[in-house]
């Protein structure tokens, strides 16, 4: 049961369903029951998606009456245009798309505006006006990340290990690190940033080997790393592996996101400092309603978060559509939900809301851990 919240979802969709099959359907869309969401995945190589994003978006989806279908285009390009054929060809009225690169898969999303099927970009940006944008504050994951990272070291030399270079989502994590303080320390002379790069499909060996560079770089110039910067989980698990090769795991703070299981036991180990937490039950869940709503004809700027998220992951903004500039400047529809800092000290909320069991948090913590006790 996701979060002993299933009722509660159930119930809010449901009203949600018979409250707009009197309004008039979308072109390739009708009422309750007849409404098919096809979702376009990038990859499963991280392991949120499978674990959280796709069952909550699949039981919101068929709690508004509604069929899932899927494809997975395992991080390649092409297929995932492909991809987006297959579905439209199987009578999706709705697309749903978890975009490798946003600029790639602009054929596709043209393709489905001519055929009048409505699209929600999925936690990666999509820059075009017609399409709807649910993701979370990456802006505000990068900020959370480097002001844990900052008040535990404030000085020293840094490594920031950054996302795929074609997801926007990478820049806009990089940006939040600066709002919380990063540049101003770098100006001042503080921090010293010995190396920083993107990382290819945000792969953990790619990762590792960026690590190593950075070490290399590091032992060159005669410096210790003090801290390092990673802007997700299975890219700090390969920072990690790197730093226990060189015998400094557990002695260099890492940063991430995502709360995958592992990486929650790093933070308990102490292998990991911060991991900045994205409730995907709470994302999916938002899109598989988003595409209820779409199928019985909502606007996009009429969209909204379900009522049953809880307080930790709600919109700072509210539950109504906001207005997105996107780095291009166009404007899209979106709903941004709220990232939480996860340290040692509140290990305790992912475990009590069912992210993730004690045992697997706290397998070989230290018993001072306050969660593991």
């Amino acid at each position: 049961m996701l979060y002993r919240r299933v009722v509660g979802l159930m119930t809010a969709v449901a009203l949600l369903a018979m409250a707009c099959t009197g309004g008039p359907g979308g072109t390739g869309g009708g009422g309750e029951g007849d409404c098919t969401v096809g979702v376009s995945w990038n990859n499963y190589q991280q392991p949120r998606w499978a674990k959280a994003d796709e069952p909550a978006m699949k039981e919101a989806i068929e709690a508004g009456g509604g069929t899932y279908i899927r494809t997975d285009a395992q991080d390649k390009e092409d297929q995932q245009l492909t991809d987006i054929d297959s579905l439209i060809s199987q009578g999706a009225d709705v697309l749903i798309v978890l975009a490798k690169d946003n600029v790639a898969i602009l054929p596709g999303i043209e393709k489905a505006k001519a055929a009048g099927i409505p699209v929600i970009g999925y936690d990666r940006l999509i820059e075009d006006e017609s399409v709807f944008y649910i993701t979370f504050d990456n802006q505000g994951v990068g900020t959370a990340m480097a002001e844990v990272m900052l008040e535990a070291v404030p000085t020293g030399v840094y490594v920031v290990i950054k996302g795929h270079q074609a997801d926007p989502n990478a820049d806009f994590l990089r940006e939040g690190m600066d709002l919380a303080g990063l540049a101003d320390k770098v100006a001042a002379g503080d921090i010293e940033i010995i190396f920083e790069d993107y990382t290819d499909t945000w792969r953990t060996e790619a990762a590792q080997e960026n690590m190593e560079t950075a070490l290399a770089q590091a032992e060159a110039d005669g410096k210790e790393i003090n801290a390092v910067l990673s802007e997700n989980d299975s890219m700090a698990i390969g920072v990690v592996a790197a730093l226990e090769r060189a015998g400094l795991a557990g002695t260099v703070p890492v940063s991430g996101q995502d709360g995958d299981e592992a990486n929650l036991n790093n933070v308990a180990r102490g292998l990991q400092l911060v991991d900045v937490w994205k409730d995907a039950f709470g994302l999916g869940e938002t899109a598989g309603a988003a595409a209820i709503q779409l199928c019985n004809g909502t606007a996009l700027a009429d969209l909204t978060a379900p009522d049953t998220l809880q307080d930790h992951v709600k919109p700072e903004a509210g539950n109504a559509a906001q207005e997105f500039t996107t780095p291009d400047g166009t404007t899209v529809q979106s709903i941004i939900l709220k990232p939480t800092p996860i340290t040692q000290e509140n290990l305790n909320l992912p475990i009590e809301l069912g992210w993730i069991t004690k045992e697997k948090a706290c397998a070989g913590a230290e018993a001072d851990v306050a969660a593991c006790q």
